[in-house]
């Protein structure tokens, strides 16, 4: 029962308003007095609430004395709940963009473990057209269910799969870089881009002690960069897979010459 009145106070009932329509549906027509004893309330505030009630229409009261209440049926009560609701949101997302034309949408922190996998849940069953997604064999493995159901939903699947990650659906990029980058950022980075509307970056340490944390954005800029970051590993993995001699001279096994190029002679994947 107590659940029932938390659930009426959700919708707009004060405790009194929720306590006294549930004792007239246990009893009615009832007098204030009765309903009173029912909701174990004050008299004076039984009265006052029922005032309120019958105001609303949620309960109707006789001309007779002593006046006699009565409740209107649940279903009717849920109904009209319903109807409010469902106006008040066709209202809000007509007219609450408007409020601020330019707005920009936040970037999140998420901390916590299972915080962390929560939300990486929570994006894949978003998605209706196609995931991004770069990750760990381990950590894929915890995801690789709800990655399943995407699949065969029709979501297109590609995956940078670090420490020779094996799905059986969807498009794996091996990266042969998998100890060097968690030695280096001392955990297994996660990052998933989901329809080019939402998007996740974050870190899953790699000593059990600390926790895991990351950003998650639907801000189409940051969700643009994530998915990007993920193509150009994509694509360099797909060219490094398929090196011709000529270009294994000029840039070396695994990019070595390109990568010193680019981030300088120390980086992190020089041998």
């Amino acid at each position: 029962m107590d659940k029932i009145i938390e659930s009426l106070k959700e919708l707009g009932f004060n405790t009194y308003e929720a306590k006294v329509y549930v004792a007239l549906l246990k009893k009615y027509p009832a007098t204030g007095y009765e309903v009173s004893k029912l909701a174990n309330i004050p008299q004076s505030r039984t009265y006052d609430t029922l005032k309120v009630l019958c105001q609303k229409q949620y309960v109707t009261s006789t001309p007779d004395k002593p006046v006699m209440y009565s409740p209107i049926k649940p279903t009717e009560l849920t109904k009209r709940y319903k109807r409010k609701v469902t106006s008040n949101i066709e209202f809000l997302e007509k007219h609450l963009p408007n409020v601020k034309e330019d707005y920009m949408e936040p970037i999140i922190s998420i901390n916590g473990d299972s915080e962390v996998h929560s939300k990486l849940v929570e994006i894949i069953k978003n998605a209706q057209k196609e995931i991004y997604l770069e990750v760990w064999s381990q950590d894929f493995k915890r995801l690789e269910q709800e990655l399943l159901n995407a699949y065969n939903r029709n979501v297109e699947i590609r995956i940078v799969g670090y420490d020779r990650l094996q799905s059986r659906f969807g498009m794996v990029f091996e990266h042969p870089f998998a100890k060097k980058l968690e030695n280096y950022f001392k955990g297994r980075v996660v990052i998933i881009a989901v329809d080019d509307k939402e998007a996740f970056y974050g870190k899953i340490p790699t000593n059990p002690s600390d926790s895991s944390g990351g950003i998650w954005t639907k801000n189409a800029d940051i969700v643009f960069l994530i998915k990007e970051l993920m193509i150009h590993d994509m694509l360099l993995l797909d060219i490094q897979h398929g090196m011709t001699e000529e270009l294994m001279y000029k840039y070396g096994n695994g990019f070595k010459r390109l990568y010193d190029k680019v981030l300088g002679v120390n980086n992190i994947y020089r041998s």
